[in-house]
């Protein structure tokens, strides 16, 4: 299914036409998750790639979001993805709280494209064992940097005031088990 993610109202980006997702799950324990973003591809803030490793703070600039909760919806996984390819995971107790590195997340598998007018991330992830075989709520998001320092925030669902991609209300689309 693919699904196009809506600019907040309180940003402005001149240089993105649009930014859409496909969500797949092509087994119960993978995701894959390929968001494309058109429009003036060179007028975007996007790191080289480089090495996939884990690091903290990727939502400072350019990337891409994906928010997986079960249906009870309290505990939830955070997965930020860089044009650079680094990645990171963290889990959630409940909203904003008890947030620690999701260390039994395995290393997603992401590959970085650009060309003039369009750039797309695809990453494989694996979900962690208690989300295998269950139904989820996911929310999608991406932070989008301008060359000049300008930042947008795009998701599904934007619930009202600033930009929060870990509101409730954004874990907007449900998935069934693959």
């Amino acid at each position: 299914m693919r699904r196009p993610l809506k600019l907040h109202p309180h940003s402005v980006c001149a240089a993105v036409a649009g930014v859409e997702v496909e969500i797949t799950r092509p087994a119960s324990g993978s995701l894959v998750l390929s968001y494309a973003v058109t429009g003036a591809i060179g007028d975007l803030s996007l790191p080289p790639i480089a090495a996939p490793t884990r690091a903290d703070e990727l939502w400072q600039h350019t990337c891409f979001e994906a928010f997986v909760t079960d249906a009870a919806g309290k505990t939830y996984y955070e997965f930020n993805l860089a044009p650079s390819t680094q990645w990171a995971a963290y889990r959630f107790d409940r909203y904003r709280s008890g947030m620690r590195p999701a260390t039994e997340i395995e290393p997603p598998q992401i590959v970085a494209q650009a060309t003039s007018d369009r750039y797309t991330l695809r990453a494989v992830l694996s979900l962690p064992d208690g989300q295998r075989d269950r139904s989820s709520r996911l929310g999608l998001a991406a932070v989008i940097e301008e060359k000049n320092g300008n930042k947008s925030f795009w998701a599904l669902v934007h619930p009202p005031g600033q930009p929060d991609f870990h509101h409730p209300e954004g874990f907007a689309l449900e998935l069934t088990k693959g």
